[in-house]
């Protein structure tokens, strides 16, 4: 007996309530942060980022501790519906946001055949991209969660799965030609890896248990914001957000940038595709244009476009400075953004409200003992170029 049966079924007739059409949300642009804690939030944290002005959170729970091996997936391996008591974590966790005032973006990390990697002993699961009979997997899972949650109020999205590569191991380099892309995905198509058929399939699985809440669907490599070059047309289902992710250039904004014994600056000359880029304001705002220019050719409205995360290592020569560019041209498009990410227990290094010092011994120490963050946070000049665009 699938494990969900009973509690699904509870739900629906205790709630008696239908799923509400949330697509008015998106109507105008909605800011907001990344939650990727390792434990479930609680109603302080969502107060908090409330109070600087956000309107949504997008909610990630694989860090959770899970009744089985997987959160909310029992085990990756073996999907055999979702245990109770993880979806009653979730249930109270959107319980909180929801009393802060938040909307919530469900994004997992994992699905069935396609365990996140720093859940999966540092490698890349790239089982779902190789056997399309494994999304029928996928496709339940989503279908289990939006009958489970489709009556909650918090919820105002849910995102497929974060940052999906089909790519990486199919031939596709990084940061390839639009030509390269759109040739490489006409020899996928209807395969595997072909993340479009894979979108619909799984949407048309949440559509016959949940007909109204958007959905949130990354683009391809890592949702790399150029990576929507090769879709040839927008999804089938018409209350669709399509996001993206903005993290370039990666070589300075990531974490592996500052154990360098000179780490690249922004604005400077750094390694992209192959040959070094100058990367500015200008830069920064050419390769955002591209999921517009993709959206704007597909008849895609800019108010479904989504920028779901995007970041840079706080201690960065300059990360203020890229903050503000990239919100910048975020903003020049109107487009919905969430910050990544506010307040992170397990890492501390995009988390602004830190400034640009280290954290102190005391972080670390809680994060062994899986105690709750200890850390207080403020504002900060790391944070201003986020703080000040979230203000009402």
């Amino acid at each position: 007996m699938r494990v969900l049966t009973t509690l699904v079924l509870s739900l629906s007739l205790t709630c008696g309530a239908h799923a509400a059409d949330l697509s008015s949300f998106w109507d105008k642009p909605q800011h907001g942060g990344n939650s990727f804690n390792r434990l479930p939030p609680d109603q302080a944290y969502f107060d908090a980022l409330q109070q600087y002005g956000a309107m949504w959170v997008r909610l990630s729970y694989d860090k959770w501790k899970p009744a089985k091996r997987d959160f909310l997936l029992g085990d990756a391996d073996h999907y055999d519906g979702i245990p109770a008591s993880d979806l009653a974590t979730l249930r109270a966790t959107l319980d909180r946001a929801h009393k802060a005032g938040l909307k919530v973006v469900i994004a997992p990390l994992s699905l069935p055949s396609m365990r996140w990697a720093q859940n999966n002993n540092g490698k890349f699961d790239d089982r779902l991209w190789q056997d399309k009979g494994k999304w029928q997997d996928a496709a339940r899972f989503w279908h289990d969660l939006a009958a489970a949650l489709k009556d909650h109020p918090a919820i105002a999205a849910y995102n497929l799965i974060n940052e999906p590569a089909p790519e990486k191991k199919g031939g596709l380099q990084e940061h390839a030609s639009p030509a390269d892309m759109q040739a490489w995905y006409q020899a996928q198509k209807g395969g595997a890896r072909d993340l479009l058929a894979f979108c619909n399939m799984v949407i048309a699985e949440i559509r016959k248990v949940d007909p109204v809440t958007p959905i949130m669907a990354d683009a391809g490599w890592y949702a790399a914001a150029g990576a929507f070059s090769y879709w040839p047309a927008a999804l089938a289902d018409n209350n669709v957000l399509y996001s993206f992710h903005m993290y370039e250039p990666y070589e300075a904004t990531s974490a592996p940038n500052m154990k360098r014994e000179k780490p690249y600056g922004y604005p400077g000359e750094v390694p992209y595709a192959g040959s070094s880029v100058m990367w500015n304001s200008q830069e920064v705002a050419k390769y955002l244009a591209q999921p517009v220019e993709w959206a704007t050719a597909h008849g895609v409205p800019l108010s479904r476009v989504v920028a779901g995360e995007f970041g840079c290592m706080r201690r960065l020569a300059g990360c203020k400075t890229y903050l503000d560019d990239v919100l910048t041209a975020l903003d020049s498009n109107k487009l919905h953004w969430a910050f990544y990410s506010f307040r992170e227990d397990s890492w501390d290094g995009m988390d602004y409200e830190l400034g640009s010092e280290k954290v102190n011994w005391k972080y670390w120490e809680a994060i062994d003992a899986n105690e709750p963050d200890p850390v207080k946070r403020k504002t900060t000049p790391e944070f201003e170029p986020i703080r000040k665009r979230l203000q009402p």
